[in-house]
């Protein structure tokens, strides 16, 4: 039995579109699942279809992603009214190569937007050591500066472990600026890793909970009751299971014993 909400990250099945990936994580079982914005194919008509699939299925949308700043104009205001449109709680945001300053301001301006356009969607800012925001703290410090009630901290258990973060410090955050967890387990960390490999790492080797090392008990008993989003990016496990379905059930199968 779920003790809390478990959600199909959309980077788990990114070998389909977004209406599909309603119909995958229904299919294997999740109450809740994420959605992948590509400003280049999404559409109203996906908006509709989503919704739709949405609602007859009776799947959460645990958040939609990605709006990756310092890279030119980014998407966004577009996910924000999507968001709102599909009835997604969260709307994911991470720096980029942004400068912290560039990235303060956005953030603040998208909160703005939110607020306005879109009550009751929650920004999260994700932390990630190959972007210029690349811990906690430095989420964290962003997030104190621009100051609004919408705008939350994302930890990832990978992005955690690979900036020198410890479920200890967990304890740090208020609980209303961290609305729910992205969960997956990895190896031990290689010296003197790259930033080239922890990019590998975070796109295409992850590892499904049990099979490494990162201290996933840990980080559940430091942040109780918040939802959790299993964000399995990974070739060993696409290649293991090609057919999404199968790959979401696999990856439920392997959290439900983190939740008894």
């Amino acid at each position: 039995m779920m003790t809390r909400l478990v959600s199909l990250a959309a980077g788990t099945v990114l070998d389909v579109g977004p209406t599909e990936a309603v119909e995958v994580a229904a299919a294997a079982g999740f109450p809740a699942m994420g959605l992948w914005y590509d400003p280049a194919t999404w559409s109203e008509t996906t908006t509709r279809q989503v919704r739709s699939r949405l609602d007859a299925t009776g799947l959460v949308a645990l958040d939609i992603e990605p709006v990756i700043l310092g890279r030119g104009p980014d998407p966004g205001a577009a996910l924000i009214d999507a968001a709102a449109a599909v009835g997604a709680r969260h709307v994911l945001v991470a720096s980029g190569p942004a400068a912290r300053d560039e990235v303060v301001d956005r953030v603040g301006t998208l909160c703005r937007l939110a607020a306005s356009r879109a009550p009751g969607v929650m920004l999260v800012l994700e932390f990630l050591p190959i972007f210029s925001i690349g811990s906690l703290r430095a989420a964290l410090e962003v997030v104190e500066q621009v100051d609004a009630d919408n705008l939350g901290v994302l930890v990832d258990t990978l992005h955690l472990a690979r900036s020198g973060g410890h479920p200890v410090d967990l304890a740090t955050v208020a609980p209303r600026r961290m609305p729910y967890l992205q969960l997956a387990d990895a190896p031990p960390a290689r010296p003197r890793t790259t930033r080239e490999q922890l990019r590998e790492e975070a796109l295409h080797g992850r590892l499904l909970p049990g099979a490494g090392v990162l201290p996933l008990a840990e980080v559940l008993d430091a942040v109780p009751d918040v939802p959790i989003s299993m964000e399995l990016r990974s070739r060993a496990l696409m290649t293991a299971h090609p057919d999404p379905v199968a790959r979401a059930r696999a990856v439920l199968a392997a959290t439900m014993p983190l939740l008894n």
